[in-house]
């Protein structure tokens, strides 16, 4: 299974940001992508159902 790593813009649209086979190091990525750049991160499966949502 993929993860795909997304970041929301200040419009509120989504971009992708990684890919990632493992959702543990998906999650830390986007944790640490959140922390320094202080946008919202989500972490979507392959068929585009939500996983995890960062702030």
């Amino acid at each position: 299974m993929t993860i795909n790593i997304e970041w929301q813009d200040q419009h509120g649209n989504w971009h992708h940001y990684q890919s990632k086979q493992n959702q543990a190091d998906a999650y830390r990525v986007a944790q640490r992508r959140v922390e320094s750049t202080k946008k919202r991160h989500r972490l979507v499966d392959d068929d585009g159902r939500l996983i995890d949502l960062i702030d």
